[in-house]
């Protein structure tokens, strides 16, 4: 049976690697060591650099940098207490059901309750976050302001 360490490739389909550079008995040395005659190819490192465009004014610096994307910024999705209306007294509302209500998209970063408009329901309503207007508002209906946590 064979083993895997008696495994071996194929005659003639491995080559060994040719040291260029390395005077006319390497088999690839001599005068240009096949890289052609002179010139900035035929120098170790002689490649232009990634974007060079023959000393035209490369693309990256033909346009103006433009806008910036605060990494620390915060996804946050809102909803006024008008729009809170339409459940009914005694129910409780929260991000879920909302955005299966379709008021709010992915609050990625949570929920805030604003203060726009009146409120006419007792609710129970758990945020993430609520203006001071909109938790005062909340309470004078007879309901509840809830703050939930970051992982909820």
């Amino acid at each position: 049976m064979k083993r895997l360490e008696d495994l071996k490739p194929s005659e003639g389909s491995k080559q060994g690697k040719t040291r260029q550079g390395r005077g006319y008995g390497s088999g690839k040395g001599g005068h240009e060591s096949g890289r052609g005659t002179k010139g900035q190819n035929s120098r170790s490192g002689g490649k232009p650099k990634v974007g060079f465009e023959g000393g035209q004014t490369p693309i990256w610096r033909r346009f103006p940098k433009v806008g910036f994307h605060n990494p620390n910024s915060k996804e946050v999705e809102w909803v006024n207490v008008r729009a809170l209306n339409r459940y009914g007294d005694g129910e409780e509302v929260d991000p879920d059901r909302l955005k299966a209500d379709g008021l709010i998209g992915n609050a990625k970063d949570g929920l805030k309750i604003l203060g726009d408009g009146t409120l006419k329901k007792e609710l129970t309503v758990k945020a993430h976050a609520f203006s001071s207007s909109a938790r005062a508002k909340i309470e004078d209906a007879g309901g509840e302001a809830i703050e939930l946590s970051d992982k909820e």
